[in-house]
């Protein structure tokens, strides 16, 4: 069964020759990004998260709630193995895909079919499961003999297309998502918004970035508020989402 469990996890990053502190830094400080430390030797630290704590466990729907640089994204890449946590630990059981940044990996000067090799080995797949995809993929896609031409003859949309397919191709234990990611040009966008109904139906636990509370009420059974890089709320939507709408401007840490 999948689980993820973060014990006491803290992300601080170092921005050297970064510019000294400021009242307007500060003054920003409440409404985006992590905190930030003092400059020293050069140096500028930013704690992104900070003592976190959260068991999720098979059959959690969790929304991710605050405002922009509350932490929530930062959450997903630790979650997902992409930032490792400065402090604490993290256990995670099952597999786990992060459904965001799907763009990277690809190659503007290789083919479609080339770039479906590139981005699964980025995601970790195996040549078996990239060979054992490829024709779903295509398929979905619905871009036919375009996948042999360079991914730089194609229009936004196709792009766009092809990115979802793939990131989208597998099963998965964990979904991570950066907000809803169904996307592409109007006749693609209600086959992407399916093919996610169907795989978050599926999967054991998904954690989702959002500020839209109507997806969270169709969607989650658990909303997770953070702010500052730490949770200040955590429950289930029906007593942390009105609590959220109605205060969350004004949440800060205890």
């Amino acid at each position: 069964m999948a689980e993820l469990v973060l014990s006491d996890v803290g992300v601080e990053f170092v921005l050297y020759q970064g510019k000294a502190r400021s009242l307007k830094q500060l003054a920003f400080q409440k409404t985006v990004g992590g905190l930030i430390g003092h400059k020293v030797a050069g140096k500028t630290t930013v704690r992104a998260l900070e003592s976190i704590n959260l068991t999720v466990r098979d059959g959690d729907r969790v929304a991710l709630l605050g405002h922009n640089g509350a932490g929530k994204t930062t959450l997903l890449r630790v979650a997902g193995g992409i930032y490792q946590p400065t402090s604490g630990t993290i256990h995670r059981s099952g597999r786990c895909i992060p459904l965001f940044e799907i763009g990277i990996g690809f190659d503007d000067e290789a083919t479609g079919y080339e770039n479906i090799v590139l981005r699964g080995l980025v995601m970790g797949l195996t040549r078996r499961e990239i060979t054992r995809n490829t024709d779903w993929i295509a398929e979905f896609s619905g871009l036919g003999e375009f996948l042999d031409l360079p991914v730089r003859t194609y229009s936004t949309g196709m792009l766009l297309r092809l990115m979802f397919s793939i990131a989208t191709s597998i099963e998965t234990d964990v979904i991570l998502m950066d907000e809803w990611i169904a996307t592409g040009d109007k006749d693609f966008i209600g086959k992407a918004n399916m093919r996610l109904h169907e795989m978050v139906e599926k999967t054991s636990i998904m954690l989702l970035a959002t500020h839209n509370v109507e997806l969270v009420r169709q969607l989650c059974n658990r909303v997770i508020v953070l702010t500052g890089g730490h949770v200040v709320a955590d429950g289930n939507v029906d007593e942390v989402l009105p609590v959220y709408t109605s205060a969350a401007p004004d949440l800060q840490p205890a």
